[in-house]
């Protein structure tokens, strides 16, 4: 039965790699704290709004390509920040990023917004039609 050799210099040549790829020791830290994972792929693309998306064979499928939100959403980001464009390569629909094969634009899409339920932005419905039942009001006393 072979032994696989485990070799600390591999391991720390590697560990070493992971931090200078995700922008230093401070840098690397704040991605934990947002809850992301140290990984290293190669950057395929950037969108619109400061987006940048990996990819690496080393994950296996549905780990393999992902996104390093902006800096400036800090704790405040979420997937509806993805381009629809964006979305179609990061979920596998396609195999060509929108950086080397960019989506046709039809005259009827409209520019990409994020989600903004829960917030001050929130999208409030109203009706423009008089209601039919009014709720009674008790007379006044004078």
């Amino acid at each position: 039965m072979a032994v696989a050799k485990f070799s600390y210099a591999a391991w720390a040549r590697r560990f070493f790699e992971i931090i200078k790829f995700n922008g230093g020791a401070i840098n690397s830290f704040v991605k934990l704290v947002r809850g992301e994972d140290l990984r290293i792929g190669t950057l395929v693309g950037e969108d619109q709004f400061g987006n940048k998306y990996y990819e690496s064979d080393r994950y296996f499928v549905g780990r393999h390509r992902w996104v390093s939100y902006t800096r400036n959403r800090f704790w405040d980001y979420d997937s509806t920040q993805i381009p629809p464009e964006w979305h179609r390569w990061i979920h596998c629909m396609t195999d060509q990023p929108p950086s080397s094969n960019p989506l046709e634009k039809a005259k009827f899409y409209m520019e990409h917004t994020e989600n903004f339920s829960g917030s001050n932005r929130r999208y409030v419905p109203y009706s423009t039609t008089p209601k039919k039942i009014h709720e009674w009001v008790p007379p006044k006393k004078s």
